[in-house]
């Protein structure tokens, strides 16, 4: 592919969530800040939504990062569980080993687990991501993990990550108290305009090149065609630098990202 002739060791472009591609806009650095202010303030529940390819889950991986290794963390890519297995999963990769898989037997392991890490001074969060595919079943249960406390604190912190629809779950009748408990709420934008630039260029220095060089004027056909939106962001510039390879250029002009948003068209 186009690796060798960019001099090219990854993809600048890949759609993975690879954390170290976590770009601070100031929406994901809000986004990020409200999650460390919710976190430790052991408050209750905290929810970040945002549209389809605005970096929800690489803001998720990049939260790790970002927390004290103390604080034992469960992470929850893709909740397509039962109840009692989204228990399991949950208890499972916080490092427990499970004997019983009862759900009276999994909440009194993961009690017992939260007690001990409090009386250590330390913190334990779990992350929901792709939130808005659970069911008001388990969101139920979500509730009542979040009523695991102290008399002075929680001892669970609950993160809900997912697209917009969650609000709409979450504004049901049937689901106000879950709703009651969210301490923390913000909403992931995409890129404005004039940062759009800033995210190209900090991907392509994030592996090292120095010799792509993309005219001033193709930023604005890059916003129109994403909305702002990094994944789509990441499928026109990587669909560019594969046109780019085959008419062996390096400077990127307005008619290379102009065919590349017909192709994907």
């Amino acid at each position: 592919m186009y690796l060798d002739f960019y001099g090219l060791k990854i993809f600048p472009f890949n759609i993975t969530c690879d954390p170290q591609f976590f770009f601070e806009s100031s929406s994901h650095r809000e986004a990020l800040a409200a999650l460390l202010y919710g976190i430790q303030e052991k408050r209750g529940v905290i929810l970040i939504t945002g549209e389809v390819g605005t970096g929800k889950t690489t803001l998720c991986k990049a939260l790790l990062n970002k927390l004290n290794p103390q604080v034992k963390i469960s992470l929850i890519l893709n909740p397509y569980f039962s109840e009692v297995q989204l228990l399991q999963a949950i208890v499972e990769d916080f490092g427990l080993q499970l004997e019983k898989k009862n759900r009276l037997d999994i909440v009194k392991k993961l009690n017992s687990f939260l007690i001990d890490i409090s009386l250590k001074g330390d913190n334990a969060v779990l992350v929901i991501d792709e939130a808005q595919n659970l069911t008001n079943r388990q969101l139920e249960q979500i509730r009542l993990l979040s009523n695991l406390e102290t008399s002075q604190e929680k001892l669970l912190q609950i993160v809900l990550v997912g697209q917009p629809e969650l609000l709409e779950r979450l504004s049901q009748f049937r689901l106000r108290q879950i709703r009651q408990r969210i301490f923390v709420k913000y909403n992931l934008s995409p890129l404005q305009e004039e940062e759009v630039k800033d995210y190209v260029e900090f991907r392509l220095k994030k592996v090292g090149e120095n010799s792509i060089m993309i005219l001033p004027q193709c930023y604005k056909i890059i916003y129109e065609f994403s909305r702002g939106i990094p994944r789509l962001i990441n499928v026109l510039c990587d669909r560019a630098l594969l046109l780019g390879f085959v008419k062996e250029k390096n400077v990127f002009d307005e008619e290379i990202f102009k065919a590349c948003v017909e192709d994907i068209k």
